[in-house]
């Protein structure tokens, strides 16, 4: 008898380890987690964690005759900076691994007789504004406008909602002949700020980088310009995101791919925040070109009126409690500083 679960994969990020501990505090939620790193020693116990790589088609062959995946949560990705030096690795990790993935959804589909949820992240990245004019003209973008990434991270993003479009509605299984339906449902978040996690490289990643070195006493010098504006998100909204969307019955949803979002700020009002918490904070500006590159080409903010009306998208967190309330209070006391 399989045991029925929950897996995530890139359980060690920063939405892995928030969603752990979220999904941890539900009865009758078993968590298989997945990643190429071990979880903190905090997480220890809360879920089976197996390390191991999303494009070792031998591990899922074994995981797949002990475990039936009601739910898969596929964090795992080679993230946007990082992708821009390792094109080919990021599309072998961003795209076969979710391929291979899929497959073992749709494969546990037609074993079980009943879709299995495949909720995917996605990202601003798939976005490419062609210039600053028309970012300020189209600051709030629908899900289907202006879907030009610039990066191959955003290809990646935007070429694995197609698959899992795909799976959830075209995919057959050769041997039978018939539509195999995997419950595919997407987010695409804007930047994500982490109170408990340190910032990985990502290319929004200046904002909660700023928070993190003033806490800690240390210089800074942001790498876009004082004028950049994207839309951001604290990481609780993420994760709610991710679970109303995993929840919502299928019936109400009208998209397959979902904005959400929070709040838009430049990074100068990035910056005045956080010399507001941290007065003593050395924050300079020096914008470095291909990074710049890539941020002038997401939109300043996303229009998120789909998934309230679908499924009652709602962030808890605005600008002054994300600040306020979450960040500022709890990455202050991880650094042992008083605000």
């Amino acid at each position: 008898m399989r045991k029925k679960v929950i897996l995530i994969t890139g359980a060690a990020g920063e939405i892995g380890q928030a969603l752990i501990r979220v999904l941890s505090e539900a009865p009758n939620h078993e968590l298989l987690t997945l990643d190429l790193n071990p979880l903190p020693a905090e997480l220890n116990g809360l879920s089976t964690h197996i390390q191991g790589d999303i494009l070792d088609t031998n591990l899922f062959a074994r995981l797949v005759t002990e475990y039936d995946f009601d739910t898969i949560f596929h964090l795992a990705a080679l993230l946007s900076t990082r992708a821009e030096f390792a094109p080919e690795l990021a599309h072998r990790v961003n795209v076969d691994g979710t391929l291979n993935l899929l497959r073992v959804a749709a494969e546990q589909s037609q074993r079980r007789g009943q879709s299995v949820k495949f909720i995917f992240p996605s990202s601003i990245a798939v976005y490419g504004m062609p210039d600053l004019e028309i970012k300020m003209r189209d600051n709030q973008v629908r899900e289907w406008e202006w879907n030009y990434p610039t990066t191959m991270y955003g290809c990646n993003k935007l070429y694995c909602e197609l698959l899992g479009t795909y799976f959830s509605r075209h995919y057959q299984q050769l041997a039978t002949n018939r539509p195999v339906m995997v419950d595919f449902r997407s987010v695409r978040f804007p930047g994500l700020i982490s109170a408990f996690t340190v910032p990985t490289g990502g290319t929004s990643d200046y904002g909660p980088e700023m928070l993190h070195a003033a806490a800690k006493g240390e210089p800074y010098a942001c790498f876009v310009r004082e004028d950049t504006i994207i839309p951001f998100m604290a990481m609780p909204d993420a994760v709610t995101a991710l679970l109303r969307l995993a929840e919502a019955p299928r019936e109400q949803l009208s998209r397959l791919v979902y904005n959400v979002t929070s709040f838009s700020l430049t990074a100068a009002e990035f910056k005045e925040r956080v010399i507001a918490a941290f007065p003593d904070a050395q924050i300079t500006f020096k914008p470095d070109v291909q990074r710049q590159g890539i941020v002038d080409s997401w939109p300043a903010g996303l229009n998120d009126q789909a998934a309230r009306r679908d499924w009652g998208w709602e962030p808890a967190y605005d600008v002054d409690r994300a600040f306020e309330e979450y960040l500022v209070p709890n990455i202050a006391q991880r650094y042992g500083r008083s605000v």
